[in-house]
Order: structure tokens, then sequence, then C-alpha cells
């Protein structure tokens, strides 16, 4: 019996119960000599990794972008974490609480390429990018640039400081199917003078999942003078990638989305000679000017949390960050590929694989966003939800790692029928 037959056999018999993380680890060792772009497409393994998960047999969960809910394996361990801390209490909150969080810190700056002493723990990206904005050295009459398809928290913020201090806003619109990256990083050149302090840029848009070619924007803006905070908050355990490579000034994200952290997690990088210039959104003890604990003052919050963001990335080093990449763009190139050309069908994420990964926007022609999101639900039991505005109207598609192409199938049908009657 060779190795395939043997795995394939260990799927029949075992793929009808749930993994156990010892059972899980064993599962994974199995297919540790496949090369990620081969293991993207092996059904087998995946169906492996889908045990890990209990999940609702109502509908099709196409929506894992606003949260990425945990494997049983993480949640067990979140319980064991909030379990212990309600033990220990405020002695555990007034002795090794914030030792922990700095470790934990320590391990995510490891994980994502940058100096423990840039990063922070916080609740979501909001918060993170929020703090930048508001905490900005504004003068009146600074120009702030961004983009019309970023998210809305961060262009309410702006809004904010421009009413507060008269600092000019300035909106570019993204493309949904560039030629290049020269147009994307030349959309925000042509945007900026020199009274641009920041420009705020999307790793990955959350709408429609397009990659921007972060480090060119950088270098772009930077030769003008001009500091980049970046949303990563759909990047962060969905794309590799290093913080140094970006060369951005700011970096936020949410942990509860591709990181599969339980909710109210997220990261703040800032570029360690930026520390001193940011003002905290809530005021801490003195504390030296270019340390970033200064930034990271909430009050009492839930620790369990931050206790299982280890866990998580645990898991994600278990299954393989170039694995995870690879099988989120091998699912959505999969649909897509199979919808791009059908009639009615509008497809609003770049065909190029290298400018997505698992994210994608699909619209059906003259069907709004709210009744295709209605439709696919009632109809078809698929749970997505709807886009309009900016340039991007459809709905977002989410799979994850335990999304099966059979499910996939059904949601091609319907895209297929609906586009037919449009």
């Amino acid at each position: 019996m060779n190795k395939r037959t043997f795995i394939k056999g260990l799927a029949i018999a075992g793929i009808s119960s749930p993994f156990s993380a010892k059972a899980m680890e064993d599962w994974i060792k199995k297919f540790e000599d496949i090369p990620a772009l081969h293991l993207a497409e092996d059904e087998i393994f995946w169906q492996g990794i889908r045990k890990g998960y209990r999940l609702k047999p109502d509908y099709i969960n196409l929506e894992n972008g606003y949260y990425n809910f945990i494997p049983e394996e993480i949640l067990e361990k979140y319980l064991a974490h909030i379990r212990e801390v309600n033990y220990q209490g405020s002695y555990y909150m007034r002795t090794v609480q914030w030792d922990n969080k700095k470790k934990i810190a320590e391990k995510l700056a490891a994980m994502l390429g940058c100096g423990g002493d840039e990063l922070i723990i916080t609740r979501n990206t909001t918060e993170s990018l929020d703090m930048i904005i508001g905490g900005f050295p504004w003068k009146a009459g600074d120009e702030a640039v961004f983009a019309e398809q970023d998210y809305g928290a961060m262009q309410d913020m702006f809004r904010q400081i421009s009413e507060r201090n008269n600092v000019i806003l300035k909106k570019v619109s993204v493309p949904n199917h560039p030629a290049n990256d020269e147009e994307i990083v030349n959309l925000y050149a042509n945007a900026i003078t020199d009274k641009t302090r920041l420009l705020m840029v999307c790793h990955m848009i959350n709408i429609t999942g397009q990659i921007l070619p972060i480090r060119k924007i950088c270098d772009m803006a930077h030769q003008k003078g001009v500091q980049v905070m970046v949303d990563g908050a759909h990047a962060v355990a969905h794309i590799t990638f290093n913080m140094t490579d970006l060369n951005c000034d700011y970096y936020g994200a949410s942990l509860h989305k591709w990181l599969s952290v339980p909710l109210g997690a997220g990261i703040l990088y800032v570029r360690k000679n930026n520390i001193k210039n940011i003002w905290p959104l809530i005021a801490d003890s003195p504390r030296k000017e270019d340390d970033i604990l200064r930034l990271n003052h909430i009050g009492t919050h839930p620790v369990a949390t931050d206790l299982t963001i280890p866990d998580s990335i645990d898991y994600y080093n278990k299954i393989g960050p170039e694995r995870k990449e690879a099988r989120l763009r091998y699912l959505q190139l999969y649909w897509t590929e199979k919808v791009r050309s059908a009639p009615g069908v509008i497809i609003n994420t770049p065909a190029n694989p290298a400018r997505s990964c698992g994210i994608a926007n699909v619209g059906i022609k003259g069907m709004k966003p709210a009744l295709l999101a209605e439709t696919l639900m009632k109809k078809y039991k698929v749970f997505t939800v709807a886009i309009d505005y900016a340039n991007v109207q459809g709905c977002r598609i989410t799979p994850n790692l335990y999304t099966t192409l059979s499910e996939l199938d059904q949601f091609v049908k319907a895209l297929k029928e609906m586009g037919a009657s449009a």
C-alpha cells in the first residue's frame, strides 16, 4: 500500500468524526513533504482540516471576513484561559497580566518581522488606525490622502480631525482592475502635495480583496516626505509578508479575522522613530516618549483573548503560512474562474493571482447587492455580505480553510442561474 492510498484510507475512516489537537497535528505531518501549491488542490488534506471546526449546517458560510471563527482546538484553549483568569482573579490582573501581554506582543512581532518594541496588542484595526489618525501631530492646512474604498471607520476619524484641526482630506478611487502597479502608485502620487502629511492605504482592500503594492507606495511617499499608514485588517495570517520589507510607518490589523483569534484582538505597529510623535488614545502614566506602551493604555479588558493569541499563532504555523495562502488563493480562483466570463456576472476583483488571495467580490448585472445577498441566502443557502459603495457593487466572498469545492460549486451554480436571468 503506498502512502497516498494509506492516507486516503485514513480520511475515509476518520473524516466523519472531529479531530483532536493531537490527531490534527498527526494529520498535518502526513502531508509535510507535499509543496504548498500542490497541497492547495488536495481535497483529502483539507477535509481533515475541516474536521477541526464545528460548522453550522444551515447554510454555506462565505462571510469569514468579518469574523473568522476559531477552530475547536483554539476554542478549547480560549475557554481554559477564561477559567484560569477567573480562578486567579485580581491576583492575575495585578501580577503577571502585563508581563504576559508583552511576551505575546513579542511573539506577534516575530511573526510579522518587526521589533517587539514597535508593536502593541489592541482590540481591532479601527482602534489601531484611529489612534494614529487622532494622535498624529496635525497642523491647520495639513493634508491627508486616502481612498474612497477604505474602511468607513477610518474615513469617519479623518472627517473628525478635519473638522477639529482644519485638516484637508483628499480622496482617490482605486480601480478594480488596474493595468499594473504603477497605475496604483501614480494614483496616490498625483494626490500628494507639499502639504500632505499622511497617506492611508489598504494592504488588501476589504470590499474587493485587491492587494496593493505597499512597498512601492511607501517608497514613493517617503521620497515626497509623506508618512504611510497601512490598513492590514485582512492581510495578517492571510498572505505572507514581512513588516520591515513593507517600509511603512504605521500598520494596523485585526487578529480575529484571518489569524482566528477570539473576537476583540488587533495589533498596531509603529516604526520606532515615530512613536514619540503620536498622542495616546487614552492617557497613561508617564513613560519614555519612544516607549510604545504609552499608546497601549485601555483600562481593564478581557485578557483571556490576549492569552489565546499564541495558541492561534501556533495553529497558524502548524497549518503553514505558505500552505494557508496557497489554499485561500486556490479557492478564490476556483470559483472566480468559473464565472468571470459567465453572462450577467461581474467580478470586481483583479484576475491576476498576484493581485488577490482569498477574498473576491461578485455582482450580477442589474441586481442590487442587497438583493443579491438576500437571494443567495434565502434561495441558495449561501451567506455573504452586500457591498454597495465607491465603485464596488456586489457581494464580498470570503471562504476559509474549511470551505469545500462542492460548496463553491453550489455557489457557482447560483451565480450562473442569476446571471443568465439578468
